[in-house]
């Protein structure tokens, strides 16, 4: 797969991506696979997004773009952006298929060296199919003018992080992401990079 970057740079000050994952959810906490199914925000992840609103209302943010699932769109609009949100389908989660629902370790008591970003899930997706929506993704912000925010989920978020500078969607399982945390993708002199990855509130 071919990397996205473009030709040249954006106009300084312009063209970096703020991502935002959810907050958490009660399969986050246990550890569920957390694809299609569209559950609410925990208690504790409505408070973690309220606390996202000051960092983002610095960022003067132009464009948002939010999964269509309520956990993102909940977290986005607790930040104080659900006003100026558009729905964007390729930031939905991975379709974990069969594995919907099943932890980690459920998985590999049948299947030992599973890994998604490798083998994707049975009846789900492929590594290659969720690379072509995150590019997708990709396009269509290098596009617009900056900066903007992406709401979505933790691993369609570490793609995109990996398909911005280059790497294929497999490397997304180098780049560990927490709830309602903050990510900047950037650039230095022209090519794609990460300014900041997972940052806490």
């Amino acid at each position: 797969m071919a990397s996205t970057a473009p030709a040249s740079p954006p106009p300084a000050g312009h063209g970096e991506v703020v991502l935002i994952r959810h907050g958490e959810t009660e399969w986050s906490l246990s550890g569920q696979h957390t694809g299609r199914t569209d559950i609410p925000l925990t208690a504790h992840g409505e408070q973690q997004a309220l606390r996202l609103a000051p960092a983002l209302a610095g960022r003067h943010v132009q464009r948002v773009l939010c999964s269509p699932l309520r956990r993102a769109r909940r977290t986005c609009e607790l930040a104080g952006l659900g006003a100026e949100a558009e729905i964007e389908p390729d930031l939905l989660e991975w379709d974990y298929g069969a594995y919907e629902g099943r932890t980690p370790a459920q998985i590999r008591a049948e299947v030992p060296d599973w890994l998604v970003f490798r083998d994707g899930c049975p009846g789900g997706e492929l590594p290659q199919a969720i690379g072509a929506r995150v590019d997708r993704v990709i396009e269509r912000v290098r596009a617009l003018d900056g900066p903007l925010a992406l709401f979505a989920h933790g691993h369609v978020l570490r793609v995109l992080g990996a398909r911005w500078i280059g790497l294929p969607p497999a490397a997304g399982a180098h780049f560990l992401l927490d709830t309602s945390t903050l990510t900047v993708l950037s650039w230095y002199r022209g090519v794609p990079a990460i300014r900041c990855w997972n940052a806490p509130l």
